[in-house]
């Protein structure tokens, strides 16, 4: 019998925990480097009620990125070591996560750089379909990582309703 090496197996869940946390904020933190002078037109538009200020989206976002890079990290380990048909699942769950985490980061230089409402509420759209289907799939093999995701889908849901606000307002 082979024993495994712990201290390997430890350093790797550990790792990969640290890049399925840090992608997402990583990519956020840069695509916010994108858009910061746009955040002061921004503030400048019609608000539709409901609107948060402005420091929370900074903190709310980051929130849902450690929630979905913890959400992608419990995926990744049951693609790795869950049962065949679980894995099978786990790998079209993150495929389709990597893809959604994609539109995130589009959406934003979109709506706040180019000012195109309309365009970035249908990537937003695609983006929420990518996300329930995500949410779908992590309910089937791990309830941990479908509950880190449930923010993050009431928050899109949320942005979806000030998209369409601010298309309409401004």
């Amino acid at each position: 019998m082979v024993k495994k090496n712990t201290k390997l197996t430890k350093f790797g869940k550990v790792w990969r925990a640290t890049l399925c946390i840090l992608s997402p904020l990583v990519g956020g933190f840069l695509i916010s480097l994108l858009t910061r002078s746009a955040m002061d037109q921004f503030g400048m538009l019609k608000q539709p009620p409901l609107a948060p200020p402005a420091w929370l989206f900074p903190v709310a976002w980051t929130i849902l990125y450690v929630l979905m890079g913890v959400a992608s990290y419990l995926i990744c380990l049951v693609a790795l070591q869950g049962k065949k048909s679980e894995r099978k699942i786990a790998i079209a769950a993150l495929i389709i996560y990597t893809t959604q985490l994609f539109f995130n980061f589009i959406w934003t230089p979109i709506f706040f750089n180019a000012g195109l409402y309309w365009l970035a509420f249908a990537v937003l759209a695609v983006m929420w379909a990518l996300e329930i289907v995500v949410l779908v799939l992590a309910f089937r093999i791990s309830k941990p990582a479908f509950w880190c995701l449930v923010p993050y889908i009431i928050w899109t849901s949320f942005a979806a309703y000030l998209n369409i606000s601010i298309a309409l307002l401004n």
